[in-house]
């Protein structure tokens, strides 16, 4: 394993635990934050949060990836969202944890590597609680024990990111039974929580996926306060 596969100086990447945010909130702050960052108007930064229960649908995703339609999955408390970034169908809910990195790439290089990049880092991050984890061949995303923990959609706009990353820290992995999770149908899914066999908090994580975030993409972290990360103006306007 290379120590920092960006190979730079590092630079100062500021990172908050959010909390809990409807999906459509979380996006639009991306967005706002990704146009700030495409204009230097503001810093790289590592938002981590989780969402109620949502299925996404990237640009690759096809109609028979979701196994139910879509109003019974509203009427068992799940909203669905079709959005811009790579990638087919998963689900976000309580108990994972999702990283949107808004950071810019213009001086690293292209977006595999920097999906590359994201794999790393997570599976640093289970080596750090003892699970096992790799890639395999010509899918995306980390995986234990045979089976999927977590899952990169993202885009590059103006050399900016947006989207990111999902870990299953604790998630209810039975929400997954209504979809085909990223369009793979040979692959079971699982999380921190059924490997361990015991509750891992999910901000706790939040600090590790941070650390190693650093050390793989070449940045210095630092933890900063919800205000001073996203900014009033933009709290208010996507509250």
């Amino acid at each position: 394993m290379v120590e920092n596969l960006f190979q730079q100086p590092a630079t100062v990447c500021r990172w908050a635990f959010l909390g809990r945010w409807e999906y459509k909130r979380a996006w639009d702050l991306q967005r706002s934050l990704a146009r700030a960052r495409a204009e230097d108007r503001v810093g790289d930064t590592l938002l981590f949060l989780e969402h109620p229960p949502v299925y996404t649908l990237g640009r690759r995703s096809k109609p028979a990836d979701l196994l139910l339609p879509r109003d019974a999955l509203e009427v068992r408390g799940a909203q669905l969202v079709d959005v811009d970034r790579g990638g087919e169908i998963t689900f976000h809910g309580p108990g994972q944890l999702v990283g949107y990195p808004i950071i810019s790439l213009r001086a690293w290089g292209g977006p595999l590597q920097y999906v590359r990049a994201l794999e790393e880092a997570l599976i640093r991050v289970l080596d750090v609680y003892g699970i096992a984890a790799g890639c395999l061949d010509g899918l995306t995303g980390v995986w234990a024990g045979g089976a999927k923990i977590a899952a990169i959609g993202v885009k590059v706009s103006r050399g900016v990111t947006t989207h990111g990353f999902a870990l299953n820290v604790a998630t209810d992995l039975s929400w997954f039974q209504n979809i085909v999770p990223c369009g793979i149908r040979d692959r079971d899914v699982t999380s921190m929580e059924r490997l361990l066999g015991q509750l891992v908090p999910v901000e706790g994580v939040a600090s590790v996926v941070a650390e190693q975030f650093g050390h793989v993409l070449g940045f210095h972290m630092e933890e900063s306060a919800t205000e001073s990360v996203v900014g009033d103006k933009v709290l208010a306007s996507t509250a």
